[in-house]
């Protein structure tokens, strides 16, 4: 049949893809479901409909899989560099950080990136030094201010009032 290549699967090899369709990752567990249906005799336009993709994603899907196995469907690693600077500023932060609120200095993003740079040798611009700060575990204990919603006062209506 022209347009339906067809895909052949092991009963180990679906065990896996069934394994992975039940990934936490959407992009694996998606790609995996896509393969089974393919070893099922689904068209590459019907697997694109049901998952939101186009017939040429569902055909390179085809190839990881045929290329590498359940394997080559797996998602991969971030690609890029290492994240040199945010792992030093992160430990840095931290050991500031620590420290009980009333015996610290208050830390401005410049002042912050000054001691990094002093104690790591590393520079870190401000806006990757906010994204480090996020990201630490300082980001969500109640160490801050309160946000401004917490600190405005409710007003309630009286029933009957206009």
């Amino acid at each position: 049949m022209a347009g339906r290549p067809r895909v052949v699967a092991s009963a180990e090899q679906l065990r896996a893809l069934q394994e992975l369709a039940r990934s936490e990752r959407r992009d694996e567990a998606d790609r995996a479901r896509a393969i089974v249906l393919s070893v099922n005799g689904w068209t590459s336009g019907q697997i694109a409909r049901a998952f939101g993709v186009t017939p040429d994603s569902v055909r390179r899907w085809r190839s990881w899989f045929a290329a590498a196995g359940v394997a080559g469907l797996r998602a991969g690693g971030h690609p890029g560099r290492e994240p040199m600077k945010s792992e030093a500023a992160a430990g840095v932060i931290e050991n500031l950080l620590s420290a009980p609120v009333a015996d610290r200095p208050n830390w401005t993003l410049p002042r912050l990136q000054a001691e990094i740079t002093r104690r790591s040798e590393v520079t870190i611009s401000k806006s990757q030094l906010s994204k480090v700060l996020k990201k630490t575990a300082f980001a969500g204990d109640d160490r801050g201010t309160a946000c401004a919603a917490d600190r405005m006062p409710t007003r309630s209506i009286a029933a009957g009032s206009d």
